[in-house]
């Protein structure tokens, strides 16, 4: 009987540890996940905007990013395309974001909507998406590294 007391005093000192062990790596995803959320938000706002420099600067320079068409496209490729003047943004939203950090990554999910309008003949087009985003954490800053998307 002496001994199962000390037994269960022994997990539960351990179990103590293991949790005071685990609290600060929640509170460092919590400012990751974070971290995340805001260049999540820089990059809607930077798409809308066909900002490149912006969008430049939170993409790795190993992106992969892909369409709901199959096409893929690399950092230049993508740029390019974000940027063209042909089209304008009248609405984007990333509707319902999750956020789930692993490590030096990032899983984002949401739902994009959209409308645009062809600059010209004023033709415009709405799109629905389910989005996955790869983030990873470089030298310090959470970079966009992968994209891919379907249609709903």
């Amino acid at each position: 009987m002496n001994i199962e007391r000390r037994r269960i005093a022994l997990t539960a000192v351990a179990g103590g540890l293991a949790v005071m062990v685990a609290l600060p790596a929640v509170a460092e995803s919590s400012a990751d996940e974070k971290a995340v959320a805001k260049n999540l938000e820089a990059f809607r706002a930077a798409q809308a905007a066909k900002n490149g420099e912006a969008l430049a600067s939170l993409v790795a320079p190993e992106l992969s990013y892909s369409h709901s068409n199959a096409r893929v496209e690399n950092k230049e490729e993508f740029l390019k395309g974000a940027t063209n003047p042909a089209t304008r943004t009248l609405l984007l939203e990333y509707k319902d974001p999750s956020i789930r950090v692993v490590g030096d990554v990032a899983i984002v999910r949401f739902t994009w909507k959209s409308e645009s309008e062809t600059v010209a003949d004023g033709k415009k087009s709405a799109t629905d998406l389910h989005i996955l985003m790869m983030w990873q954490k470089q030298k310090g800053e959470w970079k966009l590294l992968s994209r891919a998307s379907t249609k709903i």
